[in-house]
């Protein structure tokens, strides 16, 4: 520890974790989760515990006249066995009343080794490292520490050279957002670069992401959650994993959507809504799931487009369904919109799909923009 530096509370203290919905206490200290802890016991996957502890949009706020915070943190990351090193622990990202101020790489703790994609994982243990900022402006100022989105963080101890006080109210609309790991946002560089929280920053608001890579499948527990949640607008990105995965049908598919929808209505009857169908994702645009990596990473779908006539789902037919249940719903819930996620990244720019699925970090930040320049202008769905 610095000297001249002194401990501040995580948890019942000044301190405020914004965008996580559960804190669970661990051996090492604190970690920030992205759904309450009530849903844990209906996650059919154990995935989505696994993309609920990457905290995507999670971030530590507080006052300080600091002039240097300490952060310590023991992360988690993944590893094959076939690859040489684990896979990068991402960027954590200090902001200063609203204004970037500096990154840093997330220290490298634990480490999950496997043989391949969904095998049985084996715990590397590590030790939990510091991440420092100095040189902060002399004064007190508004803080707000990013994690980075795409690997678990346990927070270990925080500490500051100066007094340490709860933030303002944030006085900023709240936007919740769900969506698959295109909202997510693995592949951003760096935890302000995903487009949410860039479209968030460009309109005025703060974001809440419930995007789960892999795992975009109307659960209702997310329903239920956002229901619950205090929101002045909410989005839901749908449709690119329930393709790839073939999970449902047409015949399913519809209700399932109105169902998630109905839900959300129940604690939600008047905040503006904006449903999103996929971006362009070649290989799913005719073909329907399930998917499947090559060789050279690029997904590719394994369904016959045949099937399609029998109720086999493409993102061709989710963007047509989609839009056609906001029209049917529209005539009582003017606060419904729609968005064709091509508006986003459309069939021109499949080039920024390396993988054939998920876009670059520069993409990203183009939907952001793009989002951005639809959602929060005067007449979109989310104007003031």
């Amino acid at each position: 520890m610095t000297v001249g530096m002194k401990a501040v509370p995580l948890v019942g203290g000044p301190v405020e974790l914004r965008g996580a919905l559960d804190l669970e206490t661990t051996e090492a200290g604190v970690m920030p989760r992205r759904l309450p802890a009530w849903t844990k016991v209906q996650y059919q996957d154990p995935s989505v515990y696994g993309v609920t502890l990457m905290p995507s949009g999670v971030r530590l706020v507080f006052r300080t006249d600091a002039c240097e915070v300490e952060l310590d943190v023991l992360t988690s990351t993944g590893q094959l066995d076939a690859e040489p090193q684990p896979r990068p622990t991402g960027m954590m990202e200090l902001l200063v009343d609203g204004v970037p101020f500096g990154r840093q790489q997330a220290p490298l703790g634990n480490v999950l080794r496997m043989a391949g994609p969904g095998a049985e994982q084996r715990l590397i243990p590590g030790e939990p490292g510091t991440v420092r900022f100095g040189g902060l402006p002399a004064g007190m100022k508004q803080v707000e520490l990013w994690l980075p989105q795409q690997t678990p963080t346990e927070l270990v101890s925080l500490r500051a050279d100066g007094e340490v006080l709860a933030p303002l109210p944030d006085g900023r609309r709240r936007w919740v957002h769900y969506g698959s790991s295109i909202s997510h946002c693995l592949e951003a560089d760096g935890p302000t670069g995903t487009w949410p929280v860039v479209a968030a920053t460009l309109g005025g608001v703060e974001v809440i992401n419930l995007g789960q890579a892999g795992n975009e499948m109307l659960d209702p527990y997310v329903a239920r959650t956002i229901r619950d949640l205090p929101a002045d607008l909410i989005s839901l990105k749908v449709g690119i994993n329930i393709v790839a995965l073939a999970a449902f049908r047409q015949r399913s598919f519809g209700p399932a959507v109105h169902g998630f929808l109905d839900t959300i209505r129940e604690g939600h009857p008047q905040t503006p809504l904006l449903l999103i169908s996929p971006v362009s994702c070649p290989t799913f645009e005719e073909r329907p799931g399930p998917v499947a990596a090559g060789a050279d990473g690029k997904i590719t779908a394994l369904g016959d487009p045949a099937d399609v006539a029998g109720g086999a789902l493409s993102l061709t037919l989710v963007r047509a369904e989609l839009a056609r249940i906001v029209a049917a719903r529209r005539a009582r819930d003017c606060h419904l919109h729609y968005l064709d996620g091509r508006e986003l990244l459309g069939p021109d720019e499949v080039a920024d799909l390396p993988d054939g699925l998920h876009p670059t970090a520069a993409a990203y930040r183009r939907m952001g923009k793009r989002f951005a320049a639809h959602a929060f202008v005067d007449g979109g769905p989310f104007a003031c």
